[in-house]
């Protein structure tokens, strides 16, 4: 056994001193973004992914702060994205929020609700972190997959879908961070 001098001993008190001192300011520098800041940032950071040239989108699904899935707006996988065929819906001249299904895209709200379930994965009771409002399409699966609240930066004019959420009980909120 090695017995440790003094001056081994005062360097290891004074170590110790010092890491608590040092964990001590890292604390007090930290500034932690809230739950909803942080889920909507990786949001947007998913919505760079999007192959759509109208408008990138990104969702997470998130239960008990975890997050479950993601997904992004674009062409369905196999399928050329519209930033090498243009977009239909420009070509055709449809404005927004008119005939969705004139779209080669799926919306980011679908494509993480399909991750979940490619990979078996519930997402009845989660949170969906979304950088848009859900459409009205969006709002039907979301309702029958369970989930029970909405967090949206910008608004979408749908009113069809909000009647619907509120109908079923989703809990809709718009943020501004």
């Amino acid at each position: 056994m090695t017995s440790l001098d003094s001056s081994d001993k005062a360097s290891i008190n004074n170590d110790a001193d010092n890491n608590t001192i040092y964990q001590q300011s890292i604390h007090l520098q930290i500034d932690r973004p809230s739950w909803t800041t942080y889920f909507m940032g990786i949001a947007d950071l998913v919505a760079t992914r999007s192959t759509c040239i109208r408008r990138k989108v990104g969702a997470i699904l998130v239960k008990d702060r975890r997050i479950l899935c993601s997904g992004y707006n674009g062409a369905p996988s196999k399928i050329a994205h519209c930033i090498e065929t243009g977009c239909l819906r420009e070509q055709r001249q449809i404005p927004s929020g008119e005939k969705h299904e004139l779209c080669r895209g799926v919306h980011a709200e679908q494509n993480a609700i399909i991750q979940a379930a490619c990979h078996g994965i519930s997402v009845s009771g989660s949170t969906l972190y979304c950088t848009d409002q859900p459409c009205s399409i969006c709002a039907k699966m979301i309702i029958n997959a369970g989930i029970i609240s909405i967090y949206f930066k910008k608004q979408y004019n749908d009113q069809m879908s909000i009647e619907m959420f509120r109908e079923a009980g989703v809990t809709l909120n718009c943020v501004t961070l």
